[in-house]
């Protein structure tokens, strides 16, 4: 049995080598890019999910295995200049110590082989799995920043209402919350920007994977965005809500981290519930087109032909 096992490896390597030979190249080419970009996913809790679309991505591949291996090749010569422009991102990004664009450059250089050995028609069946790996790529810094401080004064904004909800005496100044015994500050990691990651990249592989029209998964991801930051206020108003009536140390600690993946939990469910209920709205606005009747027409006359 496991003689079999390798002559099957051996002829699999055979036919594959020109594949298996590029993948050694790209990753020893990207070893100490995708090493870095590993350890972020790692210690950055705003890119974690980073650590589940490799996965996800191999498993997007393998199940269209058979497809791919139907299709026709037909490799395109643009492959050629995409693959420059990778290895240009690439160099640029490592010569002035930009992480973004060397990591960017590798879904740009990937695209470049599959056109360039493969062909477009390979790409298209490809380009959901490439286009994953972008949400895994870190934002730049001054885009990052530019994203988080409106974020800061929005979650500020929706606690400080959701507090007056409970009759919470409560003063907002910027991301600062003023209570009668404390002052909240809404610092980046309240800001919502974690959650939103994280949300809008589970709703697109559930929309994926759960639901064939592509309106509606455009409709869940923009949904996703308005829930993740209701569900920030939330957090934030019940951070206030124990520290006023209990303690500033009681909103610290288990509370702080279990009302987080609670809160990251009911927003999971919420999708699922409004695709049950989109699902049931459209299938019952459906409109029902009766069966085609054939029209009727004359019958053709006979030709008669007479020698």
């Amino acid at each position: 049995m496991s003689d079999k096992l390798t002559e099957n490896g051996w002829s699999l390597a055979r036919r594959h080598w020109k594949a298996l030979a590029i993948a050694a190249l790209v990753g020893l080419l990207y070893r100490s890019v995708l090493h870095e970009l590993a350890l972020q996913w790692w210690d950055d809790p705003d890119y974690s999910h980073g650590l589940l679309l490799p996965f996800v991505i191999a498993l997007l591949v393998w199940t269209r295995r058979e497809k791919l291996a139907a299709t026709a090749t037909a490799p395109s010569n643009l492959g050629l200049l995409v693959i420059l422009g990778g290895l240009a991102l690439l160099f640029a990004g490592e010569l002035g110590a930009e992480f973004f664009l060397a990591r960017l450059s590798l879904p740009v250089l990937a695209t470049g082989l599959i056109l360039f050995f493969l062909g477009w028609a390979h790409f298209r069946q490809l380009a959901f799995p490439l286009g994953l790996f972008l949400l895994a790529i870190p934002l730049l810094a001054i885009i990052f920043y530019q994203i988080t401080f409106p974020l800061q004064i929005l979650a500020s904004r929706l606690g400080s209402s959701f507090l007056e909800l409970w009759e919470v005496p409560v003063l907002r100044e910027g991301n600062l919350i003023i209570l009668p015994n404390t002052t909240l500050e809404v610092v980046e990691a309240c800001s919502g920007i974690r959650s939103l990651f994280t949300l809008t990249t589970l709703t697109i592989l559930y929309g994926y994977f759960l639901e064939n029209r592509v309106s509606l998964r455009l409709v869940l991801v923009a949904l996703s965005v308005p829930l993740a930051l209701f569900c920030n206020g939330l957090r934030i108003m019940g951070t206030g809500v124990l520290t006023q009536y209990m303690s500033p140390e009681a909103a610290e600690g288990f509370f702080h981290t279990f009302s987080g993946w609670f809160l990251f939990s009911a927003a999971l469910i919420s999708i699922f519930a409004i695709h049950k209920v989109l699902r049931f709205f459209v299938r019952d606005l459906r409109i029902k087109i009766p069966d085609a009747k054939p029209v009727e027409t004359p019958a053709e006359e006979e030709v008669g032909v007479t020698g």
